[in-house]
């Protein structure tokens, strides 16, 4: 694996390096020892899948606010999304800043997410998978979300948005009360 720092602090992608034969490849998705080399979290107590049947559609922008604040390890297994993160750290100096990148099947790229940040995608084809590791259960009562389009965080989505639950089109907008999360 070879991790790549992004432009928000903490967050990295993560590159296979698949071993190739006639018979198709091999990769080790993670390996304690090797994110503790770069100093990252690994310690996962709940895994998750997503199905997303639509193109276009989006799922976020969700959190989990502290003392369940969590890490996110994320890969796509099928189709192609484009992941987005949004540092929500108070003290960070990427603070509201957003990061985009495509994950898919094909690239065998993963996203790693540091505590405070909120994370959503949107798929760019039909029948999207996605494999999230979770460094912390989910708690309902202390989960968060922000608005997709929020003006002051300004994500540029690719494709206009086909499908959207109503949960995710009515997370609130960050206003100047809003002062960011602790972790």
């Amino acid at each position: 694996m070879t991790f790549t720092e992004t432009p928000l602090l903490g967050a990295y992608l993560i590159q296979l390096a698949p071993f190739r034969d006639h018979r198709g490849w091999f990769a080790r998705t993670f390996c304690k020892r090797d994110f503790e080399q770069v100093g990252l979290q690994g310690d996962w107590v709940q895994h998750n899948h997503s199905m997303t049947h639509q193109a276009g559609a989006l799922r976020g922008l969700h959190f989990q606010y502290t003392p369940y604040s969590e890490v996110k390890l994320v890969r796509c297994i099928a189709g192609c999304v484009f992941d987005v993160i949004v540092d929500l750290r108070a003290d960070s100096t990427t603070f509201g800043n957003w990061f985009g990148t495509e994950l898919s099947h094909e690239n065998g790229q993963m996203l790693y997410i540091p505590k405070g940040f909120a994370h959503g995608f949107q798929t760019l084809t039909e029948n999207c998978q996605l494999i999230y590791c979770h460094s912390e259960y989910y708690f309902p009562g202390n989960e968060g979300g922000i608005r997709y389009n929020d003006p002051r965080i300004g994500i540029s989505w690719p494709l206009p948005i086909t499908d959207l639950s109503e949960r995710d089109a009515t997370h609130p907008l960050l206003n100047g009360q809003f002062v960011g999360l602790t972790v």
